[in-house]
């Protein structure tokens, strides 16, 4: 069982995923979100690459069916009803709705990742249950980390390198290339999650909009047990 890492939803190819099962992490938020959504009883989030498409698919569906999610470097687009801000997301707001999202980082590398064989949704919040079912699938992994704008994100590799380490502690035997070994390496040395991402550029710009209360929810380990799925377009619970 081979694991990779992608730095970021630039350095994507079709070579590097076919016939792999891809986990997408986009930890500052917009995955944080999307597990959020549908352990909250959402019935679907979908995500789109821009705010046109995501408007236009709003048109053909029943205003009181879906929630407009989403941000534009990291702030609420505008006419939308919730921002990027996994918090916003709770029981009351999203239970049996449909919500559709456009992200600056997340969504994007979603919607670049669909020629692999399984796209699973991660993030701190839900790393050991991937870590898990990542197990039991027994193929080719490769973790993708969305970045920020097209650059290496520091927040998303350390998630992944803790998906990486809980995959280790049940199969000692993973061929990890040298990224996901560093990965792995790096989570080892910094367990005290905030104490890495704190030097992250994504951070910077989260606390210069005081988002401390989403880097807190966004860095907690393994609170929820679902692994959301891509699939067909929609991001579901299978």
């Amino acid at each position: 069982m081979k694991v990779d890492i992608i730095i970021s939803a630039d350095d994507i190819s079709e070579s590097k995923i076919e016939n792999k099962v891809v986990v997408v992490i986009d930890m500052f938020r917009a995955t944080s979100v999307i597990i959020t959504a549908l352990n909250n009883k959402c019935k679907e989030v979908i995500p789109y690459l821009t705010i046109e498409e995501t408007l236009e698919h709003a048109k053909k569906l029943n205003r009181e069916s879906y929630i407009l999610g989403g941000e534009r470097r990291a702030v609420k687009i505008e006419g939308f009803d919730l921002s990027n801000s996994p918090l916003e997301y709770t029981q009351e707001r999203v239970e049996n709705k449909t919500v559709l999202m456009t992200t600056t980082n997340g969504t994007r590398t979603l919607t670049k990742s669909t020629t692999a064989k399984k796209i699973l949704i991660a993030a701190m919040i839900n790393a050991k249950t991937v870590a898990k079912r990542l197990i039991e699938i027994n193929d080719d992994v490769v973790i993708i980390n969305a970045g920020t704008n097209g650059n290496f994100s520091m927040d998303d590799y350390i998630c992944g390198g803790y998906i990486i380490n809980e995959m280790l502690k049940s199969n000692k035997d993973l061929q990890l290339t040298d990224i996901a070994k560093t990965a792995s390496m790096v989570y080892e040395g910094h367990k005290d999650i905030l104490s890495y991402v704190k030097e992250a550029t994504h951070y910077s710009v989260m606390k210069s909009l005081e988002l401390e209360k989403d880097i807190e929810y966004c860095i907690r380990k393994s609170i929820i047990d679902v692994v959301p799925e891509y699939y067909d377009g929609k991001i579901i619970l299978k």
